[in-house]
């Protein structure tokens, strides 16, 4: 189904509508294609397929009907030009990287990234003479001094991970830019709902699908939005390399996007409310959430956001044991890593999504013993906050 071109469409209409190819039987529900290979109506069809001089679907590892609606409609809720998918939200970053930079290039990226994130750039990517300058997210001159001649990419994660910090996306565009380099936005915690760094100056923005896209942590997914130029790279180093988003996950994910905004204005408006009683709460030594006034980038993040998000950390006054503590006294919450579902989950990010990276790496990036990190769900707050007060009460 195409979309009317003369009607600037909503965002929710996008969300809904963008995307839909109906087969030949005129189904509603959209249909899921899974197939590995796609069969040619003779040689010369398969030859101009093969070669790009006609469009069409030649094998799933690069096309596939199914997981081209999805790219479609994330495109479209992000407001980029075009759309690559991929498996995992780390293959995402992964293929941006490899599509974009060669040995000899430089990475600007905040310390408040996502720990696998500061294992690729500070660790993986170093052997194959891509270096990374790591520096704190929110000191615009700690960019500017880390530029080098080899700069090629600006990477952050606003809100990072878990301290919800809030980086300046436009100040940093254009540090960026006057660098001649990209800006990469993890758009991860906001989703296109709360915020659209390409509005702001960013080139490209990537996502872990995974988490508030699908919305129900049924799937793995990634993706990496932008301008055509970025896109078609990581297009062609998908294509020989493989990092493939499945057809069912791509339906899965295409499928979460209808109530993307739905969900996470009310995940948003429960994360306020738990945020507003931690702070309240004796046990609890500091709350990390942008909706809060005492938050440090709090007026930044209502300009570039629509709301503080989902994500809510708070340090335990005790360290690890006080907060351990909390963690094993939920009854309601899910103690895992993922983030993004209706149901509200709890972890201990020093010791699970952080706990690979060096000791110094956390304390840079401020994560103690005592940090717990509540992606909050759909469940009603009232029994959310019983659930943590059993161990802060403790």
């Amino acid at each position: 189904m195409t979309l009317p071109e003369d009607l600037p469409l909503h965002p929710d209409t996008l969300a809904i509508r963008s995307g839909i190819e109906r087969s030949q039987f005129g189904e509603h529900g959209e249909a899921m294609y899974l197939t590995s290979s796609f069969v040619f109506e003779n040689a010369a069809q398969a030859a101009a397929r093969f070669s790009g001089e006609e469009e069409g679907n030649v094998y799933a590892r690069f096309s596939n009907p199914t997981v081209t609606a999805m790219q479609t409609r994330l495109a479209a809720l992000e407001g980029a030009e075009a759309c690559v998918a991929t498996a995992s939200g780390m293959s995402a970053i992964l293929s941006l990287v490899m599509a974009t930079l060669q040995a000899g290039d430089h990475i600007v990226a905040s310390n408040g990234l996502f720990g696998a994130t500061q294992q690729l750039f500070g660790g993986i990517l170093s052997k194959f003479g891509i270096e990374t300058t790591f520096v704190p997210a929110t000191d615009l001159d700690a960019y500017r001094k880390a530029v080098t001649p080899r700069t090629r990419l600006f990477f952050i994660e606003t809100p990072s991970n878990p301290l919800t910090e809030v980086v300046d996306i436009a100040a940093v565009a254009e540090i960026a830019h006057q660098a001649g380099a990209l800006l990469a936005v993890d758009n991860c915690f906001c989703t296109p709902a709360l915020q659209r760094p390409l509005e702001l100056g960013a080139d490209v923005v990537v996502h872990s699908a995974t988490k508030y896209l699908d919305g129900q942590g049924r799937v793995l997914g990634g993706a990496v939005a932008g301008r055509k130029a970025i896109t078609e790279e990581v297009f062609r180093f998908l294509r020989t390399a493989g990092p493939t988003l499945s057809p069912f996950n791509a339906w899965v994910i295409f499928k979460g996007m209808e109530t993307l905004r739905i969900r996470m204005e009310a995940q948003s408006a429960a994360a306020l409310e738990l945020a507003r009683w931690l702070e309240t709460q004796p046990g609890v030594a500091r709350v990390y959430y942008p909706g809060l006034p005492s938050h440090p980038q709090h007026e930044l993040a209502m300009r570039q956001q629509k709301s503080g998000g989902a994500i809510v950390s708070f340090d335990v006054r005790g360290g690890r044991e006080a907060a351990w503590r909390v963690v094993d006294s939920t009854r309601l919450m899910s103690i895992t890593a993922n983030l993004g579902d209706t149901k509200t989950t709890i972890t201990h990010p020093a010791t699970t999504t952080h706990g690979r990276i060096t000791a110094e790496a956390r304390a840079a990036a401020g994560i103690g013993d005592g940090l717990l990190r509540v992606a909050v769900g759909l469940e009603a707050v009232e029994d959310l906050k019983a659930d943590l007060a059993r161990g802060l009460q403790a």
